[in-house]
């Protein structure tokens, strides 16, 4: 499980325009935010990353990085990127699977067609977002089980207001008896 104020785990991905991402080697001013979503057959997330490459600037403004990744391969990766308008975000694709599980993130097996008519893999993570700080310490995560009720872009960057303005530290890294 992963906990507030301990590191998170390592993390590399190929990303489309941007080469490799590498956690370790992510040097953002106050945080790096990921998004990690289920992939091109789900609708909720190609409406839920228009609106994170909708404010990606004003993270950037903040000190904060963002990549949005998945498990998809290049060619669903570049048809999401493309279907969101992708200019700003990074687009990482081909999260190994045991990498999403060191995340804490759930997996699901294909159930066929989605909605809008696009296959779903035969296995793929359910969604997650965490921010960490430049030590790649874990600040927040959310994770779902379901494509459904995820964290809201704009209320974040209003927490990241506050969180700058009162040096707010991460909560939920107790660990100890109860």
């Amino acid at each position: 499980m992963l906990v507030p104020r301990q590191k998170a785990p390592e993390l590399t991905v190929d990303t489309l325009a941007h080469g490799p991402f590498r956690l370790a080697a992510e040097k953002p001013e106050r945080m790096t935010l990921i998004c990690f979503y289920r992939g091109l057959h789900c609708p909720i997330c190609a409406t839920y990353l228009k609106e994170l490459e909708r404010l990606t600037p004003s993270f950037a403004e903040r000190g904060v990085t963002t990549i949005a990744i998945s498990s998809d391969d290049r060619d669903r990766a570049t048809a999401m990127a493309d279907k969101i308008g992708a200019s700003h975000l990074r687009i990482g694709f081909g999260l190994p699977l045991a990498d999403a599980r060191q995340w804490g993130l759930y997996l699901s097996t294909s159930r066929g067609k989605t909605s809008i008519g696009i296959e779903e893999p035969a296995l793929f993570s359910e969604p997650g977002v965490f921010l960490l700080k430049p030590d790649q310490t874990v600040y927040y995560l959310s994770i779902q089980s379901m494509p459904f009720v995820r964290p809201n872009f704009s209320e974040l960057l209003q927490a990241l207001d506050f969180i700058i303005k009162n040096d707010y530290p991460a909560r939920g890294e107790y660990v100890g008896e109860v």
